[in-house]
């Protein structure tokens, strides 16, 4: 894993509100376009259909975690997320994902598992869905089993308020929150079981409340 280091923004805020803009209008229109990284690996001939992280492991330490983070939302479901209040307490896990990203199907048996393992165990997991609408998203639930609900983000507000950690076409990423609601580990691209659950108790070892 990497060494931990202080995260800082790889964007600035109107170049993420742009891209923010184009995964918004994707997605409304029911993945009818890709973005301009797309189109560039289908005249490739990749036919990947995606944008992938590269694997790449990030913790950082408590002190270098920086401030809470803040984001609000809606799940498939209805229910209402305001990451103020929900989970509190809790090691909040984040997924980033959509239906037809290849390397989301990949890792989905694996946060099944570890959602599963921490059921109850002070940990909550919740999937940010960037571009699918209700019936592609359910349809994937149902096919992997997934335990846990999904915020649709097809405004990207959610990835616009995270934007410093999470590059606004890396999918899948996924974010482990400490008790008091800070980044303490990213993964770009697909997530493993066996570091999902070391990333979760390294988390798990902060006192909420903590400074």
């Amino acid at each position: 894993m990497n060494a931990p280091h202080t995260p800082n923004p790889r964007y600035g805020r109107r170049a993420v509100l742009g891209l923010m803009l184009a995964t918004a209008a994707a997605g409304l229109a029911a993945c009818s376009t890709e973005s301009s990284d797309l189109a560039n690996q289908n005249k490739e001939g990749s036919g990947k259909g995606y944008v992938a992280g590269d694997g790449s492991v990030s913790e950082y330490a408590p002190e270098d975690r920086g401030e809470a983070v803040e984001f609000t939302g809606t799940t498939f479901n209805g229910t209402d997320i305001d990451a103020a209040t929900y989970a509190e307490g809790d090691v909040l896990v984040l997924n980033f994902w959509y239906a037809a990203c290849s390397p989301c199907r990949v890792e989905a048996p694996a946060l099944k598992a570890v959602a599963d393992e921490f059921k109850n165990k002070g940990v909550t997991f919740l999937g940010i869905n960037v571009r699918d609408e209700r019936a592609a998203a359910e349809a994937f639930d149902k096919t992997f089993k997934i335990p846990y609900e999904s915020v649709c983000d097809l405004d990207g507000g959610v990835l616009l308020a995270l934007s410093q950690y999470v590059p606004p076409q890396a999918v899948p990423t996924t974010l482990v929150l400490d008790p008091n609601r800070r980044v303490s580990a990213r993964v770009l691209g697909v997530v493993e079981e066996s570091t999902l659950r070391a990333l979760i108790k390294t988390a798990q070892e902060t006192p909420a409340d903590a400074t």
